[in-house]
């Protein structure tokens, strides 16, 4: 038997047979090839992503838009909801709590992550010099918010109340209640920081045109509306006063 050369290839022939190949004539080209590959597929990645933004004809958003405004507002207000859902995911013993907590944390974490890039693509800051809100003050969702149509502008507080969001001394609670009191004080809680996100949504979606938007903007108030649902559902099992 003729021993085979150290750095013979192994090959297959048009009829399936093996045969030897002496050396790597084709390892240079294979890394040619696979880098031009690896470069289409990057290629096509971005007109992907590109092609998501702007698609409706009228540019890109700019700083003062709707989907602007949604986008800062929405990840400080989906910040919140991830804060409380892990805290009550450490220690509640209650499977439904848990489960729904899991649910927010993961699923309002992508959103923002989104939300940030949205952003970076448009070429716009992550905040905005406007209130928070203001952006919605002319929508129907949004009527008497951001200080539009002559009313006065919220503070950030005020803002944040109008949003549904929780308090310090309300974070505060939550941390150190323990047992069926957290549970119940989490499904408050984040019902009502449910029942604040979903004016928002409904405002980008009767002022925003930007399609990726407008289709974020509507599972957030499908899912946090079912959501809000589930919980009150909790809430009747549990025994929550309230």
């Amino acid at each position: 038997m003729t021993d085979r050369p150290e750095n013979a290839d192994i090959v297959t022939d048009d009829v399936g047979h093996r045969a030897e190949s002496p050396g790597r004539p084709w390892s240079g080209r294979w890394w040619a090839i696979a880098l031009v590959l690896l470069a289409i597929a990057a290629l096509a990645f971005a007109i992907g992503r590109f092609s998501t933004f702007g698609s409706q004809g009228v540019g890109l958003p700019g700083t003062d838009s709707a989907e602007a405004g949604f986008s800062r507002d929405m990840q400080v207000h989906h910040t919140q909801a991830i804060e409380m859902a892990m805290e009550i995911y450490r220690k509640t013993d209650d499977d439904d709590v848990r489960i729904m907590a899991y649910d927010i944390a993961t699923g309002q974490a992508g959103q923002r992550g989104e939300m940030y890039d949205w952003l970076v693509q448009w070429g716009l800051s992550q905040a905005g010099s406007a209130p928070m809100m203001a952006w919605m003050s002319d929508s129907d969702a949004g009527h008497g918010h951001g200080g539009g149509s002559g009313g006065e502008t919220m503070t950030a507080d005020e803002a944040r109340a109008a949003m549904g969001m929780a308090s310090a001394d309300e974070l505060a609670d939550l941390a150190t209640a323990t047992g069926q009191e957290a549970d119940c004080l989490f499904l408050e809680l984040m019902i009502r920081h449910h029942e604040g996100a979903i004016p928002m949504a409904e405002a980008l979606q009767e002022l925003g045109t930007d399609a990726r938007a407008l289709e974020v903007a509507g599972s957030i108030e499908a899912g946090q509306t079912a959501e809000i649902d589930a919980m009150r559902s909790i809430q009747s099992r549990l025994g929550c006063a309230g």
